[in-house]
């Protein structure tokens, strides 16, 4: 079956965070100046201006900050899965990251639950972030 959603057009500067997806692994840029970690992946650090990227590898966890429950599919790909829950969440290495949120309620959601990334297969050679709920340590 075809894959119906839109997908994402890598650049330069995101490359290497697609790349680690598909290899199962979550990465990060960190400025290899003054070591802020950002996400998404841009070419410029928004603390010190540097160009000096470094690519961390992420733990993956974090907690729940906000999150919204879609019912309309804003492209067709999307309808089968009506509703979802898109999750913004706190990663570990201080930084946000939007993913929908797969095997649970939206009514059990409060902000600061624990949660741990899933790595999706959309279709061969791309692979796309998810998170799940995570047991409280």
């Amino acid at each position: 079956m075809d894959y119906l959603k839109p997908v994402p057009e890598p650049t330069p500067e995101s490359k290497p965070y697609w790349d680690a997806l598909n290899e199962g692994r979550l990465m990060l840029q960190s400025c290899g100046a003054c070591g802020k970690v950002r996400h998404y992946p841009r070419p410029l650090c928004d603390a010190c201006f540097s160009f000096d990227v470094r690519w961390i590898n992420a733990k993956g966890t974090g907690t729940i900050h906000s999150w919204t429950v879609t019912h309309h599919a804003f492209n067709p790909g999307f309808k089968a899965e009506l509703p979802y829950v898109l999750v913004t969440v706190d990663l570990a290495e201080g930084v946000r990251m939007q993913a929908p949120l797969r095997q649970a309620d939206a009514s059990t959601l409060k902000p600061g639950l624990p949660v741990r990334l899933l790595i999706e297969s959309a279709r061969d050679g791309l692979a796309l972030p998810a998170f799940a709920l995570a047991a409280k340590a």
